[in-house]
């Protein structure tokens, strides 16, 4: 049975560590684990699963349920509250409701104090790190049987009826993830024609049938190239020369978003190479399943701008299509030749000290799971036996996630991000004398998952900002500052530092949490707004340059509506324990926010999110942080704007539910025949608290929703 593992790592020699692992979570597999009824269990969730998969995408983790459950021998000795239409709610069965919840989530915590859980969706995560192994000679080594078997089940429970895949496990089949998953297949073991439910010769019936794999973004025209199934001809350039532009440059790698500027670095490290892998005979055998016409014959230079119809999202504009051209045609040539090839030799070894610094910084995690395979395979091919290399291996763990639709890859850990929002959810229940030791070893996660120091050196120069004091979206390990991370995580342990310490621990020095109120302070934007990662000091005309096809505003740092919140929330409370610390700079920045969430509400009275779908989860964050500023439903027509907007919503049962494709749309979407969601409910009853405007009707209505759900 697959098992899941907490802060292991100590005994590896290419693992180190800023706290001991605390926060990691790395799955196993143990073939003597579990009784035949437990491995029966997992096998029937494994196949009702796929059963349903078509109706309901996500996994809902009960393999690791299934796990921790076993541990703390659970046993659940609240019977369930169920309420039938027109019943009336009495205090009693919600507290006994609640109680019930409290006391699934505190079993559900982790050794160390977090609460594990998968950040997963999207299909075109896994393949490029399969590339990377492969090209390496790694593949087998990394993975066994074992791995291979649920990496092809969570292939198979995500392919589409048409044969194709989507850009996550809920979109319609695109060109880029159909073949990096079909060659993902291939390269695994399945035949041309094998797979559950014949996959291979479905999906690649798909490819063929919208003229072949020269059809795909230029991300999948990156890792084809790569792997010997595209030619490099074919690519729009990726210069390395980029990377040692002056800072004055208009367009500079400081200014740009730092998941963009992760995924570019070791890409264009690849290209100015021009690194092509062995050419093995699968290789060869999928440039005959994948083309539509031969591949010696293929004119590769009409083939940069093509993008398949399903995946182009955000197309380019003319000004970025004559930049590719010039490079191509006039920059590319020129640095080819001497003496101009000795730039290049001289950019590529910036670029690859770049990589280092980065992989250095993050412990090998690397910032994501796109910048990861790329970041090693880099290290490979500058040096194949290296100690960098073998560092990145040790690392793969941190992203695997296993559930009952199978293994998977995570875009990073979100260890900090679930563990502060699980704290304040059982702070805010009242039931500190039932799980005392939940709270404890929660705040004993979040003290020992504040980032101690700034990146090393001279980390500006390296295009980094600071993070001391911060908290990152995983681990400390990670390294990566997050603003709304770092507010989350404040707020938790301030509500600590005012409750018993023999209850829930000591807390934090004063110290650690001006730390803390120092990174917030550092991202405000100069219109209020927070960013995530780091400052957004680029103009928004750099967008126009975004080479991917299938997403948009990727360039830069933007402003979002739920770092802002938090941020705000944060610099709140703590003004509360700390009022006399740089106070008109708090004042002053929360005013701002504040604007910033005004300024930014749509029409209709809702507000657009980044991170979650989408005007609901983003609604919840702007009217929780008005509230936190002190605005009412009575004194900010905001706040009254947002409760129209979630009341105007409101299903016929009394909750609330939203498609993800609000988020393309950027349009109010409902699900399906306007269906309510429990996590929708959720967030837009808290809206409605915040702005003190739920009635008695609302709740009762809602009430009955939770109540009825909760079946745990």
């Amino acid at each position: 049975m697959w098992r899941l593992k907490i802060a292991e790592g100590a005994n590896d020699p290419y693992l180190f560590s800023t706290n001991n692992f605390i926060g990691r979570q790395t799955w196993g597999f143990d073939p003597n684990a579990g009784t035949p009824g437990e491995r029966a269990k997992v096998e029937e969730a494994r196949q009702n699963y796929y059963k349903n998969r078509s109706h309901v995408k996500p996994s809902t983790d009960l393999l690791w349920q299934m796990q921790s459950l076993k541990e703390k021998n659970f046993k659940q000795t609240i019977p369930q509250v169920m309420i039938k239409d027109g019943e009336e709610i009495t205090h009693e069965a919600a507290t006994a409701a609640l109680k019930r919840g409290v006391h699934l989530l505190s079993a559900l915590q982790a050794s160390d104090g977090h609460w594990p859980a998968e950040m997963t969706g999207p299909m075109f995560y896994f393949p490029p790190l399969v590339f990377a192994l492969y090209i390496t000679g790694h593949l087998n080594v990394v993975f066994s049987a074992e791995h291979r078997k649920e990496i092809l089940r969570h292939i198979y429970c995500h392919q589409n009826e048409d044969g194709g895949w989507g850009l996550h496990i809920e979109g319609h089949s695109i060109m880029f993830c159909t073949a990096l998953n079909y060659i993902c297949l291939r390269l695994l073991g399945e035949g041309p024609n094998g797979g559950q439910d014949n996959a291979c010769e479905k999906a690649r019936k798909w490819i063929l049938d919208r003229g072949g794999i020269t059809s795909i973004p230029s991300w999948g025209k990156t890792w084809l190239s790569i792997l010997g199934l595209y030619d490099w001809s074919g690519c729009n350039p990726m210069p390395p020369e980029f990377w040692v532009l002056p800072s004055y440059f208009p367009i500079d790698p400081a200014k740009m978003w730092c998941y963009c500027r992760m995924t570019y670095l070791p890409m264009s490290y690849l290209y100015g190479k021009k690194f092509v892998g062995t050419i093995t005979p699968l290789i060869l055998q999928l440039r005959e399943e994948l083309h539509v016409e031969p591949y010696h014959t293929i004119n590769w230079r009409q083939k940069r701008h093509l993008c398949a119809k399903e995946d182009l999202y955000y197309p380019h504009p003319l000004l970025q299509m004559l930049l590719w051209d010039s490079l191509y045609t006039i920059s590319e040539p020129l640095l080819s030749r001497w003496p101009f090839n000795k730039l290049r030799e001289k950019a590529l070894q910036i670029t690859m000290d770049l990589i280092h610094y980065e992989d250095e910084c993050s412990r090998y995690i690397n910032i994501g799971v796109v910048e990861k395979p790329l970041c090693m395979l880099a290290c490979w091919v500058e040096d194949p036996t290296g100690d960098y290399f073998k560092k990145h291996l040790a690392r793969i763990a941190d992203y695997i996630w296993v559930a009952e639709d199978g293994m998977k890859l995570q875009g990073i850990g979100s260890q900090t991000w679930d563990t502060s929002f699980a704290l304040q959810a059982l702070l805010a229940s009242n039931l500190t004398s039932e799980i005392g030791p939940t709270l404890m070893k929660g705040h004993y996660f979040l003290k020992h998952s504040q980032v101690k120091n700034n990146p090393p050196g001279d980390f500006r120069r390296m295009f980094r900002h600071i993070s001391k004091g911060s908290w990152t979206y995983s681990d400390q390990d990670h390294g990566w500052q997050l603003s709304d991370c770092t507010s989350e995580g404040l707020k938790c342990c301030l509500y600590f530092s005012k409750m018993q310490p023999e209850i829930v621990g000591e807390k934090m020095e004063p110290e650690k949490f001006y730390d803390a109120i120092n990174v917030i302070l550092s991202l405000q934007s100069k219109n209020g707004g927070f960013p995530g990662w780091e400052p957004a000091t680029a103009g928004s005309w750099m967008e126009w340059f975004n080479p991917v096809e299938f997403l948009e505003d990727i360039i830069i740092e933007h402003e979002h509506v739920e770092c802002t919140s938090s941020s705000i929330q944060a610099l709140v409370l703590f003004k509360e324990f700390y009022p006399e610390h740089r106070r008109n700079e708090i004042e002053k920045c929360i005013d701002k926010a504040v604007q910033f969430l005004e300024d930014t509400q749509k029409p209709n009275g809702s507000w657009y999110a980044t991170w979650g779908v989408c005007f609901i989860y983003a609604t919840w964050f702007a009217l929780s942080g008005l509230a936190a500023a002190g605005k009412t439903y009575n004194n900010c027509s905001a706040v009254r704007e947002g409760v129209r907007f979630l009341l105007e919503i409101q299903t016929d049962d009394g909750g609330w539910g939203e498609s993800y494709l609000s988020c393309p749309k950027k349009i109010y979407t409902p699900l399906p025949g306007k269906r309510s969601n429990l996590v929708h409910t959720a967030m837009a009853l808290m809206g409605l608290i915040h702005s003190g405007q739920v009635t008695f009707l609302h709740l009762i209505n809602i009430t009955n929703i939770f109540l009825n759900y909760s079946d745990h």
